[in-house]
């Protein structure tokens, strides 16, 4: 068997290549849009992707399936809930998938399989996920997928158990997609904008959870498609990977309770959604335009100011914080390639926005496939070296105002009678864990539908764990018109 994690760490992603080597059949889970690096990998390793399959409909990136099946001919799959706007193969409830021998079968000579002999598969209704095969059949040999069913964080979430062959009584793995986590499960609050409330979605996941996921082999291996950072769960760990056994025992979510609790928690203190997630979901859903590689094109400073003027372009700086609160152009937007930056990017700009991109030298390229990974397509160009043209250009920048945490501190509580207005940026669980006296919490990924909440006309002074989200935060709500707008450098650490 060849399987490999690739892990994005700027989206907390994880996306997998599994194959069998005899008979070079390979399928591709949840990819990332830019494919280069899984189509390399798997010519070296003699595999060719003839099925790419999707855990559920994507929020959080812009999903790569479509590049796949254009370049290597792949169908795609769903669970069977799926609703799409292109054709795509149904996956069912206990059906498996062979990259091995099929049942009945020899296996095929050679590297790889003839054109269009795509992995085989037995449905559900007639072999089970843990079943024998049927009185009379060939058990395959090799590579096996079984697809679980697993409905509660999407109602199309699948789980793929992976066997090195089809009878192995512990499997080798199960990638989990976004049911189960290191540490956490999958929020269930996404879709309450379509029609699914979050208790009822949280009852479907308890229910996967203990019926299909737990009855799994404590040596089972689980690969899921997030880590530690991402805003589809709440406690994810760094560990990419674990096994059914360890999370029986760790995970908060998976300890014997009644199901009222257990809907009661997953519930409660999520993450702020960012304002790209629906977008992205619709993109994933309905299909879009394949990525363009094409770097962005450079543009002068009349040619920044006219996009932004003329195009309603938002200017997005993406240098280091540093550099940014040093001298930026005045009403630009910021988040930096040092941190999350396309889910930050996707925070306070509006899908669909036409974009310019104030980078240093040398990241331009990088910053632009980082939009792209989250469906945001319309970056306009560049301005080449910022710092150098901003230092020629004074009249148009502008100095961040940032405070110490000592000085800070050295004011509080503020006194609601003399203006201040202290905000907390930071996601509901860290504010429920500990906040700074008189903060009110107003997550970044929330602040842009909440600015309306805030007075134009009195001093505002943000912060965050690090100082990362707070400065992007104050640079919204200066583009927004706010003059008197502060921030904590450093941030706040564990505060409370």
């Amino acid at each position: 068997m060849h399987f490999a994690q690739y892990y994005l760490d700027c989206l907390s992603q994880a996306s997998y290549l599994i194959g069998d080597q005899n008979t070079g059949r390979a399928v591709l889970v949840d990819p990332r849009r830019d494919i280069d690096e899984y189509l390399a990998d798997a010519a070296a390793a003699g595999l060719r992707i003839e099925l790419v399959i999707e855990t559920h409909i994507h929020a959080d990136f812009l999903s790569g399936h479509l590049e796949v099946a254009r370049a290597t001919g792949a169908d795609i799959a769903f669970g069977e809930a799926a609703e799409t706007g292109f054709p795509i193969r149904r996956l069912r409830d206990g059906e498996r998938i062979y990259l091995g021998a099929e049942p009945g079968r020899e296996p095929a000579a050679g590297p790889g399989p003839e054109p269009g002999t795509g992995p085989g598969s037995e449905s559900g209704a007639e072999l089970g996920p843990e079943s024998a095969a049927r009185p009379g059949t060939t058990v395959g040999s090799g590579v096996t997928l079984t697809v679980l069913a697993t409905p509660g964080h999407t109602p199309e979430s699948i789980c793929l158990v992976v066997r090195e062959n089809p009878e192995d009584a512990v499997p080798f793995g199960v990638l989990t997609g976004d049911t189960l986590f290191v540490g956490d499960v999958g929020r269930p609050d996404l879709l309450s904008t379509a029609g699914h409330s979050p208790h009822d979605m949280a009852v479907r996941l308890h229910h996967s959870l203990r019926t299909k996921l737990l009855t799994l082999p404590d040596a089972t291996r689980i690969f899921p498609a997030h880590g530690a950072g991402s805003a589809c769960g709440r406690s994810l760990s760094t560990e990419t990977s674990s096994t059914i056994g360890d999370q029986r025992r760790l995970n908060y979510a998976l300890q014997p309770m009644p199901q009222a609790e257990f809907v009661r928690l997953v519930t409660a203190e999520q993450p702020a959604t960012p304002g790209y997630f629906a977008h992205d979901a619709a993109l994933n859903r309905d299909g879009h335009p394949l990525r363009d590689p094409a770097p962005p094109a450079a543009l002068t400073l009349d040619e920044t100011l006219a996009a932004r003027d003329e195009h309603g372009a938002v200017l997005l700086d993406c240098r280091p914080p540093a550099a940014y609160t040093r001298a930026h152009l005045a009403g630009s937007l910021h988040t930096s390639l040092d941190t999350r930056f396309a889910e930050y990017a996707g925070s306070v700009v509006t899908p669909g926005t036409p974009i310019v991109l104030l980078a240093d030298p040398g990241t331009e390229a990088e910053a632009r496939l980082r939009l792209a990974r989250i469906g945001y397509d319309r970056v306009l160009g560049h301005l080449p070296d910022p710092a150098r043209v901003l230092a020629d250009a004074p009249q148009l920048t502008r100095r961040s105002h940032r405070l110490r945490i000592d000085e800070l501190l050295g004011q509080l509580p503020l006194d609601p009678a003399d203006g201040g207005q202290l905000i907390d940026v930071r996601n509901p669980a860290e504010y429920a864990a500990g906040a700074l006296p008189g903060a009110r919490n107003i997550p970044l990924a929330a602040l842009p539908d909440r600015i309306g909440e805030l007075d134009r006309d009195r001093p505002v002074v943000l912060y965050c764990r690090s100082g990362n989200r707070s400065v992007i935060a104050a640079a919204l709500l200066e583009a927004r018109g706010f003059d008197e707008v502060s921030d904590v450098a450093g941030g706040c650490g564990e505060v409370g």
